[in-house]
């Protein structure tokens, strides 16, 4: 009988291999399972205590089955416990990879030389190494043909790929990091399941102030084109977070709503842009432009600039053209 694994090998591993199962199955987000579920470390405890248990049971059982046996059977269990076990395939490769002869062949490939006493062995170099210079004169080659012969890809194109893959990353975190969002990287939201958040938190919070339609009461109308703090996705979504005018107007929200939370809401604002509420408020502030907007037509229901009267000279006489004399 040969020695097991000691039992301050089995118990790490064992408790440790519980462990790596226990975080594989619990799905416990960016932190360890015992510290989202601290039931878990519980459980980890009791299984550690649990092994050693049974590690001392079972040296237990082994030293009184040990009594009972006779001096001669004792003498044959000790010395078979004293037998170590060896990996003989890993020692072999060990010693191919080595390349170094036993002791017991030292005396062949000893040198001559000899300084006070000491002398040198001609062992050779380990074929790890020599295996590993060659792979370094193949890549070198390789990389030489490469970027230096056929002008592949430098650093700086390297870089540039990188950046865009940076950049696709962080785009494809922002769709489920929402949150992130503030005044100045806030977009206008324009999917249906973000409408119907919109309304429900304007519908809960804004509109004992606007009306459900927006038509203003307390608070001023959000369907005409003036704007007291300015128009626009970053102009509204910076009013919701930190609040109207000093001293009035209405309080900020950014302690009560969630970024994503006001850009919804925010969005769903600018959608009732143009719609007619049942009793609309008379308009507070100044008609916002967006300046980043292209340039458009002047829109239905506005008021064409009129001409009260118009003189021109004509230049082929000196006579002037009044207005009644224009036509329509």
């Amino acid at each position: 009988m040969r020695n097991s694994t000691p039992a301050w090998v089995r118990v790490p591993l064992l408790f440790f291999t519980v462990f790596l199962l226990m975080e594989f199955f619990i799905d416990s987000g960016d932190q360890p399972a015992f510290i989202a579920y601290p039931m878990t470390a519980y459980f980890l405890i009791l299984v550690l205590l649990l092994l050693i248990a049974i590690e001392l049971i079972l040296k237990s059982i082994e030293n009184v089955m040990y009594q009972t046996l006779s001096e001669e059977a004792k003498a044959r269990y000790t010395e078979a416990k004293s037998e170590s076990w060896e990996w003989a395939w890993g020692k072999r490769m060990y010693q191919k990879l080595l390349g170094s002869r036993p002791i017991e062949e030292e005396g062949e490939i000893i040198l001559d030389h000899n300084y006070d006493g000491i002398r040198e062995l001609d062992n050779r170099l380990p074929p790890w190494w020599i295996y590993l210079f060659y792979i370094t004169i193949v890549f070198g080659v390789v990389y030489l043909v490469r970027f230096h012969i056929f002008n592949d890809y430098d650093q700086k194109t390297e870089f540039e790929q990188e950046m865009a893959e940076a950049r696709m990353a962080i785009e494809e975190y922002k769709k489920t990091a929402k949150d992130l969002v503030d005044a100045n990287t806030v977009e206008l939201l324009t999917e249906a399941s973000d409408m119907k958040a919109g309304k429900v938190i304007f519908e809960t919070n804004c509109a004992v102030c606007h009306m459900n339609d927006g038509g203003g009461g307390i608070g001023p109308n959000l369907t005409d084109n003036y704007w007291i703090l300015g128009g626009g996705i970053r102009n509204v979504f910076n009013t919701v977070s930190e609040g109207g005018r000093s001293g009035k107007g209405m309080v900020p929200w950014k302690a009560t709503l969630k970024p994503n939370e006001m850009a919804q809401v925010s969005s769903y604002i600018l959608s009732m842009q143009g719609t007619t509420p049942a009793n609309p408020k008379d308009p507070e502030g100044e008609i916002w432009i967006d300046e980043n907007a292209p340039a458009e037509e002047v829109q239905a229901g506005e008021s064409p600039i009129t001409v009260d009267s118009v003189a021109v000279e004509t230049t082929m006489g000196e006579e002037a053209v009044q207005p009644e004399d224009l036509e329509e």
